[in-house]
């Protein structure tokens, strides 16, 4: 059976034909022209192109030697149902996801050996003094609010992060225009470009994080970011003395959607960064392939904090080794009203002040 060929426009992404009168290939729908042979060339480019392939070689599989968990716990919250593991001189504590109570479940077992631990740098009081340099100058926060929270309780944690390398293969094809323009006496011309342009390289990747709580926000584990890996060392439970250490709810496994997601979008913006000097440039095509890639198990060390206001519960997350602190706070909404009134009026204003000067104009 013969087969049909059918070629896009790599403009508008509409079919072409040949245009006898030309002898050229035309677009019916933009009226973009083009010599056959470049055309043919372009579409043997993108049947070359590689197939995408986001597959991880390996993931971490290190397990506790005989003996080396036996003085480690879990502890249950038997309101939100998260387990954090901690030494067995740990006394009643509360769960820094929900402030809840937690209860000891029994002696830890059943979860991977973490291969890397960063150590906390910084300790409580730190912590403290990070929250409240994280409310100073918010013009928008309710005053009463840095007087009347209460901080319900500081726990340092270690989270649990799966840590992926790959080495990538990548290439993307763009659409791109470089507007020009002119005047004479009588007319201004404008003059519309098209190119199609193709980039590819190589990249490598060297420890992507993966928050693997379920628990833990991933946006506000990504906000902290990032950690210096220079001062990671190989995990013993000795590091755990002191703090609490969230267990990994999320294998490493179900978190390779996300890396391949972290992956492709520092691929897309690397590619994206070298396409210069153009008007627009739009991507129709980004494929990645991963070779060599590795998941490694890694505990990160955090500081939760939760206050409580009106009633209202509040979370806030330092990284403690670098004191990033980040976290939501309440809206004084009448502060907030009177300063987009305040914007509004600037802003008729200025419009007020054009119009007044062009009249006279």
């Amino acid at each position: 059976m013969s087969e049909l060929n059918e070629y896009k426009c790599p403009c508008c992404g509409g079919a072409i034909a040949f245009d006898s009168n030309l002898q050229m290939m035309k677009c019916p729908y933009c009226d973009t022209e083009f010599d056959p042979e470049t055309l043919i060339s372009y579409d043997e480019d993108l049947n070359l192109a590689g197939e995408e392939s986001l597959n991880w070689e390996s993931t971490p599989d290190r397990q506790w030697e005989e003996g080396e968990a036996e003085e480690m716990r879990v502890y249950v919250c038997n309101s939100c149902g998260g387990e954090i593991i901690g030494d067995e001189t740990l006394a009643a504590t509360k769960c820094p996801y929900c402030d809840n109570p937690v209860v000891m479940k029994g002696q830890f077992s059943g979860a991977l050996k973490p291969d890397f631990v960063i150590p906390f740098k910084l300790d409580k009081e730190a912590a403290k003094e990070g929250l409240k340099k994280h409310l100073s100058g918010k013009r928008l926060l309710p005053k009463v609010f840095k007087s009347q929270h209460n901080i319900d309780e500081i726990k340092g944690i270690y989270v649990p992060f799966w840590l992926f390398d790959a080495d990538a293969d990548a290439d993307a094809r763009y659409r791109a225009t470089r507007v020009t323009s002119w005047s004479d006496p009588n007319y201004i011309y404008t003059k519309t470009s098209f190119y199609s342009l193709y980039r590819a390289g190589q990249m490598s990747f060297d420890r992507i994080p993966v928050d693997g709580s379920a628990k833990m926000p991933d946006d506000l584990m990504e906000s902290i970011e990032p950690f210096n890996f220079n001062d990671a060392v190989d995990f013993k439970t000795a590091y755990l003395a002191g703090y609490l250490a969230d267990k990994y709810d999320v294998t490493a496994d179900e978190s390779i959607g996300r890396a391949n997601e972290r992956v492709r979008k520092s691929t897309e913006s690397a590619l994206a960064a070298t396409a210069l000097g153009y008007t627009t440039v739009v991507p129709q095509s980004v494929n990645v392939r991963l070779q060599n890639g590795v998941a490694r198990y890694a505990l990160y060390p955090v500081w939760i904090l939760n206050t409580t206001w009106n009633g209202e519960k509040y979370t806030f997350a330092m990284n403690g080794q670098t004191g990033k602190f980040v976290g939501n706070l309440p809206l004084d909404k009448g502060a907030y009203a009177r300063w987009l009134l305040g914007v509004s009026g600037i802003a008729a204003a200025i419009a007020f002040g054009i119009t007044y000067l062009l009249w006279w104009l």
